[in-house]
């Protein structure tokens, strides 16, 4: 079970477009630069690209529902080869999109555990000011 901060409402601004609870942006700003922050989660089970995932043990990230677009996430453009391209304090990784963060607003990422703890210790648990772009 994933366990997650939840904050009701989700709200964001993103080049200048507003995201509301259950609004989807309807295009992948591939390569456009954000800043926001990255949490981390474990679960082991069927991702919401509808594939097996284990994020205790793979590196993938899971992006805020603004992002995805269609009603069925299995068909959504985000599992089609999508990437999200993270950089904090000089590092930088490459991370496929797997799973659906329910909690994350447009700019929050979650991070596998095994990727987050690339960047800082898991006892940190949020870090913030991080950069990220979807890549293909």
């Amino acid at each position: 079970m994933r366990l997650r901060r939840w904050s009701g409402v989700m709200a964001a601004a993103v080049v200048g477009v507003a995201f509301g609870s259950g609004t989807a942006h309807a295009d992948i700003p591939i390569g456009h630069p954000m800043s926001g922050k990255a949490t981390y989660y474990n679960d082991k089970g069927y991702g919401a690209c509808g594939t097996l995932i284990d994020a205790s043990s793979q590196d993938l990230v899971a992006v805020s529902p603004a992002w995805w677009t269609t009603a069925n996430p299995n068909n959504d453009p985000l599992c089609r080869g999508i990437s999200v391209q993270v950089t904090y304090k000089g590092k930088a990784i490459k991370v496929p999109v797997r799973d659906k963060c329910l909690s994350c607003d447009a700019t929050h990422i979650d991070l596998s555990q095994t990727a987050f703890s690339k960047f800082a210790s898991l006892n940190v648990g949020v870090i913030n000011g991080i950069s990220w772009k979807f890549v293909k």
